[in-house]
């Protein structure tokens, strides 16, 4: 993926998050869980098919069949191309998934039923839920193709999945940041805000350390999206020539930026504590949580040592050539 390209669907990525969490907020009956999306909202639609008429109703229902048989039909395609591997059967359960689950969230009732998930907040888990076991089958179908695909490629072909690998860890931090974490925030304010009606003009600072909060959460999902940015690059100038001088240049960039990211991720947590702390008595709303981005940290980590192991493996290249 190009450079340009990758920046534009980051930043689409990041907007369609944003909207989203303004959506859900007007329309929470359809917009009631980021795990569920798009499914409940396709429900919705031919939920609303089925009960316009005669028509409209037979119209949903083929909508319904031709969704669910989506997978299918891809399947049948790549058997045209290729030969069928054992990840590929994976979408015959993600077609019976995916008619279990729509029909479920076109008739909420039968949850209730089914699931004794009662209204309100446990439907919204239980929609969470389903949409979860169908995000599960699709990502694991995509990991296991990959798997399949690097075993039997050669070093060029396995930078090329690396850097796709890379791009799509990229919109995982997108959305951990602006799909996740701002949700995570937006429920913080409503939260705050209906636990002090009365007293709102009091809530000042708490909104502030909440938004605090929030950019401290971020922090390390965008500087994680810089690391992958320049682990973009070097992957490029390493397909050119590993042991090239601008191979060396572009890993020890990356190894200080990997180093300033653990140090920021962790000063930003302590300030916020701090300040915390000295402002208690102005808050209403207090998180004494000690948040520490485990996945985040340990990518770091990871990417530093890849970066390491490329200078030094350069380094043993050039004193070799010497030797020689």
């Amino acid at each position: 993926m190009k450079q340009r390209t990758l920046y534009i669907s980051l930043a689409a990525t990041a907007l369609l998050c944003i909207i989203f969490w303004i959506v859900k907020s007007s329309f929470s009956g359809i917009f009631t869980s980021a795990l569920a999306f798009p499914f409940e909202q396709i429900a919705a639609g031919l939920r609303m098919l089925s009960l316009g008429g005669t028509f409209l109703n037979a119209l949903a229902m083929l909508l319904y069949a031709g969704i669910c048989f989506l997978p299918i039909w891809f399947l049948l395609r790549m058997k045209r191309i290729r030969k069928l591997n054992g990840e590929d059967w994976l979408l015959v359960l993600l077609s019976g998934l995916m008619f279990a689950v729509l029909y479920l969230m076109i008739n909420p009732g039968v949850i209730v039923n089914l699931f004794n998930a009662g209204s309100g907040a446990f439907l919204v888990v239980h929609k969470a839920i389903l949409g979860s076991v169908i995000w599960s089958v699709i990502i694991g179908y995509f990991v296991l193709h990959v798997l399949r695909l690097s075993s039997n490629a050669d070093t060029k072909k396995l930078y090329d999945y690396l850097g796709l690998l890379l791009c799509a860890l990229a919109f995982l931090f997108i959305l951990a940041a602006f799909g996740v974490a701002l949700g995570q925030t937006i429920e913080s304010f409503t939260a705050l805000r209906a636990d002090n009606t009365g007293n709102e003009a009091s809530l000042v600072m708490s909104y502030i350390f909440l938004s605090l909060r929030f950019l401290v959460d971020i922090t390390p999902f965008i500087m994680n999206l810089v690391t992958v940015f320049l682990g973009l690059k070097l992957l490029e100038v390493m397909k050119a020539d590993r042991y090239s001088e601008e191979t060396l240049s572009s890993a020890e960039k990356l190894s200080l930026w990997c180093k300033k990211t653990l140090s920021t991720v962790v000063i930003t947590n302590i300030a916020l504590n701090v300040l915390q702390l000295l402002f208690t008595g102005s808050l209403r709303d207090i998180n004494s949580s000690v948040s520490i981005p485990v996945t985040s940290i340990c990518f770091v980590i990871v990417v530093l040592l890849f970066s390491r192991m490329i200078a030094e493996t350069r380094k043993l290249k050039k004193d070799n050539d010497l030797f020689i």
